[in-house]
């Protein structure tokens, strides 16, 4: 297994997979150059998922690199030229994630099964469904990004597993872990006075 990572894995993987780390422990720590770090990371993971035949998966790397760049402007500006702080969704967000989720995969589905050579249509969907959603609201600095985005890790990792991307496939394992550790300390930071 250990001997497969390393000859099945190309410099593209290993960069994109390290930069990618270190933008979600960034992330988690609430820094917001963890988006300078993921810009870097989503361009080399580009060229890793076309290869592999995961459009759905490139075309959300597509979407994070404008949504990094959004989310970098809107956590360092805001609405009010200062850093925006923390919050949850209120209900009209809920059912826009709601909404996203269910257009996004609507689309990719239909997308990949009618235009591409795709071998998993309905797991490449999904991952990317809830991607786009979780990512809309990290870029918003809402805390429920981190269950949606984890929601896409969980059904990501056996995904990289069988396209034979190990080094992806243990990323999102530590993704997964670090969305947990990331919504537990966005949960305490909320607690905090200058968030009550």
């Amino acid at each position: 297994m250990m001997q497969d990572i390393f000859l099945k894995t190309t410099i593209f993987e290993w960069l994109g997979v390290i930069l990618s780390i270190f933008q979600v422990l960034l992330a988690r720590k609430n820094n917001v150059h963890n988006y300078l770090f993921g810009i870097a990371g989503i361009v080399l993971s580009m060229l890793v998922m076309f290869r592999a035949k995961l459009y759905a998966e490139f075309s959300l790397n597509i979407y994070y690199l404008v949504m990094s760049i959004y989310g970098w402007l809107f956590w360092k500006f805001g609405k009010e030229k200062n850093e925006v702080a923390i919050s949850q969704t209120n209900h009209s967000e809920k059912m826009k994630a709601v909404g996203i989720v269910v257009l996004s995969f609507g689309i990719f589905y239909y997308f990949l099964t009618h235009f591409t050579n795709s071998d998993v249509p309905i797991w490449d969907s999904l991952v990317s469904a809830f991607a786009w959603s979780g990512m809309w609201l990290m870029a918003k600095r809402k805390i429920e990004n981190w269950i949606l985005l984890n929601v896409s890790n969980i059904i990501s990792i056996p995904l990289m597993f069988h396209k034979d991307l190990y080094l992806y496939g243990l990323f999102f394992i530590f993704l997964f872990c670090a969305g947990v550790a990331g919504y537990l300390h966005w949960k305490k930071l909320l607690l905090k006075p200058q968030y009550a």
